[in-house]
């Protein structure tokens, strides 16, 4: 079973920054995309950024210019660095690995991210 473990999560001002680490356990990491999800109080999880083991990536609108999802397969680990933080950015974010060889996938436990003055 694949273990994914985030960090960096906290407390910080708006227009400030955070960097979001996610480390994967196992050895589907370098065939996966691998992508980074919010969820805020009474919302919907949505998509944040993706990147495929292409380096493709993709950003939710909300925070393209702001945010850059990279990767380390010799860490087996995603990151997401923000930028210009907003309150509006403040919730529980996760860590989503997806084999693209059968499409499974699988879920860290999530970090808070809290924007406020």
């Amino acid at each position: 079973q694949v273990q994914l473990v985030e960090s960096g999560g906290g407390l910080v001002q708006p227009g400030g920054s955070l960097s979001l680490s996610c480390a994967a356990s196992g050895s589907i990491f370098r065939v996966s995309t691998m992508g980074w999800y919010r969820q805020a109080p009474g919302k919907q999880r949505e998509l944040v950024a993706t990147i495929t083991s292409g380096y493709r990536t993709t950003y939710a609108d909300a925070v393209k210019g702001r945010f850059t999802i990279s990767r380390d397969n010799a860490k087996n680990t995603v990151y997401l660095q923000m930028n210009s933080l907003k309150p509006e950015d403040t919730a529980i974010y996760y860590c989503k690995l997806a084999d693209e060889r059968r499409g499974n996938s699988a879920w860290g436990q999530g970090t808070q991210v809290t924007v406020s003055s």
